[in-house]
């Protein structure tokens, strides 16, 4: 099981991580490939799907957040430390600490400006 201090650190990254897919201009080449492809079908549920998850902040984090803990449990030898249940408690608890950040960030982002 994870500590507190893992949490929050695990949490920024996966806020970061999250804002990389989402928004960054860095992945901007990648987000236009798949807006693209996505044009040339627009009745595939696929291509919509894919098209919603790189585009919804809470979407794409949940699942880069199970990549960031996935990582880290691996990296760290935790995976086999604890109940699979436990890390799913613990993949809801980050992605719950990356969305706070990601909607305090986004509220910052509307009072400034």
């Amino acid at each position: 099981m994870i500590t507190l201090v893992e949490l929050a650190v695990l949490a920024a990254a996966s806020y970061r991580a999250t804002r990389l897919v989402v928004h960054d201009t860095i992945a901007d080449p990648i987000r236009d490939r798949i807006h693209d492809w996505h044009t040339h079908r627009l009745d595939s549920r696929l291509r919509s799907a894919l098209v919603t998850l790189i585009s919804c902040i809470y979407c794409a984090g949940f699942w880069v957040t199970g990549m960031v803990l996935a990582v880290y449990l691996t990296a760290t030898s935790q995976w086999g430390a604890a109940p699979l249940m436990v890390h799913g408690i613990e993949w809801f608890a980050i992605a719950g600490g990356a969305a706070l950040l990601n909607r305090a960030d986004d509220t910052l982002t509307e009072a400034a400006g």
